[in-house]
């Protein structure tokens, strides 16, 4: 008989917000918006991008006026949710951003990420944030035929892209056992370029620096609309130079916006403690961070206290661009996570779930993250990371900091940079579309699993309608 709960703790959480916030709990709240305000700078979002952006443009000009305006707290959205890979995967589709700008502009995009996931490192040791980074890289894991082909294909395009011999190492089975053991597995690429992290740790370190370099950050504080000039709440209107949108999944509840970015969920679990038995039957000693091949890709983090937390698509869509703010997870797919674990990690066959939670992420039209700033207007905006923000929110602030300071660098001329896209099809087009794309690609793992060599049919036609 197949079960109908997941096997969960005797502390087991569902939701409140994740559980990267049970280490010290959910943060006190700051002060709301007092009422009108006038700044130089105002950013929309209290996540990472808002406060890479203001932590780069106190330290470039420190007479800056920057207010952070937030709904909940500050890493309350996908800064706080996320499984917590600090890596150099790109924003988007790297050919789409090579059509219109050449190969080299895609190259130079992709070493800027390369560098800005030391970056991230560098300012943590600097001001003393204490995340739990570790940097021993990234593996990509082919568990089928498919799955190793895709591998094998993806290699040439990566090259192409600047991924060169030391930053992308192809293993046989062997070789990738030697770091973890994952059921089945054909082969696997490990890339250096990435970091595990405590996610609630880093956003709200650096919230805590911003607000000593003397950013505001109003919390408890909804903005509904975005105007030249004028960011406007309910408490009242800030007015600013410029005025920065930085919602990222939350973007579609923004007047005016609804369907510029798709919020598009993933949902996590994380285990309880294991047993060290069970992780000298699985071999990962270091904290490389694990992604499977799968269309309906999974992401794996092995924690700071001996847990593995991994994440991947449930209800990937909700009617209407509807967000669940708590972070509750259907049993469903709690059940579908605690499957792929135990399809991975086997000895995990007794270990219940500790943590379930959800959150969102932004994804444009073409699947590709943009970084925009409007001169003339001062507004601007930065994001639609296809869930690849932690490490990119770092390269778009600091982008944002030179647009803003109307600075001529390298930076600003990254093909990221002004891109536009064509907005997101009316409901109910949006929810069958997606909905009926992930049934694809689920459709799509089962013909691979029994034996496909390539990429199921099924999967490349939802790629072509996907934009992905």
């Amino acid at each position: 008989m197949t079960s109908t709960a997941p096997a969960t703790s005797p502390t087991f959480v569902n939701g409140d917000v994740s559980f990267w916030y049970r280490e010290g709990g959910l943060p006190a709240r700051r002060p709301a918006l007092p009422g009108d305000l006038d700044v130089d700078v105002a950013l929309v979002g209290g996540g990472l991008t808002g406060l890479w952006t203001a932590y780069y443009l106190k330290q470039a000009q420190p007479d800056l006026r920057i207010a952070v305006l937030e709904k909940e707290f500050a890493g309350f959205g996908a800064s706080g949710r996320n499984g917590g890979w600090l890596s150099a995967e790109p924003p988007g589709q790297m050919h789409r951003y090579a059509k219109a700008h050449g190969w080299p502009a895609a190259v130079a995009m992709q070493r800027e990420m390369f560098s800005s996931v030391d970056e991230v490192i560098r300012v943590a040791a600097a001001e003393g944030i204490e995340a739990d980074i570790r940097k021993d890289g990234l593996l990509h894991v082919a568990t089928n035929a498919a799955q190793q082909q895709r591998l094998r294909d993806r290699l040439p395009s990566l090259r192409a892209e600047g991924w060169g011999e030391d930053d992308l190492v192809e293993l046989d089975a062997d070789q990738l056992a030697e770091r973890v053991r994952v059921a089945g597995a054909r082969s696997a690429q490990w890339s250096p370029h990435c970091a595990r992290i405590q996610p609630a740790k880093l956003v709200r370190g650096l919230a805590d620096v911003v607000e000593r370099m003397g950013v505001a950050i109003y919390e408890g504080t909804e903005v509904t609309e975005i105007r030249p000039g004028e960011a406007v709440t309910r408490l009242g209107t800030v007015r600013a130079t410029n005025v920065i949108r930085a919602l990222e999944g939350f973007t579609a509840g923004l007047r005016g916006s609804h369907r510029d970015w798709l919020p598009m969920n993933s949902s996590m679990i994380v285990t309880e403690p294991l047993e060290q038995s069970v992780w000298d039957e699985i071999g990962w000693r270091g904290a490389e961070l694990i992604g499977d091949e799968a269309n309906s890709y999974c992401y794996i983090q092995r924690t700071t206290d001996g847990r593995i937390a991994i994440g991947g698509r449930g209800i990937p869509y909700m009617y209407g661009s509807h967000v669940d703010q708590r972070g509750e997870t259907r049993t469903a797919t709690q059940l579908q996570l605690q499957a792929i674990l135990r399809q991975h990690f086997p000895a995990t066959r007794n270990t219940a779930i500790d943590h379930t939670w959800s959150g969102v992420l932004g994804v444009p039209r073409d699947w590709c993250a943009t970084v925009h700033l409007d001169q003339r207007t001062g507004l601007g905006w930065a994001g639609g990371y296809v869930g690849h923000g932690v490490t990119t929110t770092n390269l778009a602030g600091r982008t944002l900091r030179d647009l803003i300071l109307r600075q001529d660098t390298d930076l600003v001329r990254l093909p990221w940079v002004g891109r536009r896209v064509r907005g997101w099809e009316p409901e109910p087009l949006r929810w069958l579309g997606v909905r009926s794309l992930y049934v694809a690609y689920r459709a799509a793992d089962r013909h691979e699993n029994s034996g496909l060599a390539r990429t199921s049919a099924i999967a490349r036609l939802a790629n072509v309608i996907s934009g992905r």
